[in-house]
């Protein structure tokens, strides 16, 4: 659990540093660490709290467009966490819907081969 979180917060770091409109206000590495990993624990809660709600409510939206409405749900939720970390100073942030959209891409793509990489067959079978 502890590296599926390590992996989720590299994941964030990365799209901070690759996608245009996400930003990280404090410019020194171990604020800006700390931040990330902070974020990723923010990111992790809406996941695990928010996400059910809306795979829910857009159901028949998602069996319409084979899944890939899950893009725009990551966004929200990728947006509402940039919300939150406002709220709490963090200085993290993500302009708009469409830099959400793309770093929602990105965290997954990351996350994905991240996760499939360095977790051994056995702890995906627990």
């Amino acid at each position: 659990m502890v590296i599926r979180f390590l992996f989720s917060a590299a994941a964030l770091g990365f799209a901070t540093w690759v996608v245009p409109g996400i930003s990280m206000r404090d410019s020194e590495p171990q604020n800006a660490v700390m931040g990330i990993l902070l974020v990723a624990i923010i990111f992790g809660v809406v996941n695990a709290l928010v996400k059910p709600l809306f795979v829910f409510a857009s159901a028949p939206l998602l069996l319409l467009t084979l899944g890939l409405f899950l893009l725009v749900i990551n966004s929200l939720l990728l947006w509402l966490t940039s919300w939150i970390a406002d709220q709490l100073n963090l200085g993290w942030h993500v302009d708009g819907f469409w830099s959400a959209f793309w770093g929602a891409l990105m965290v997954s793509v990351v996350s994905f081969i991240l996760n499939s990489s360095f977790i051994s067959k056995s702890e995906v079978n627990r």
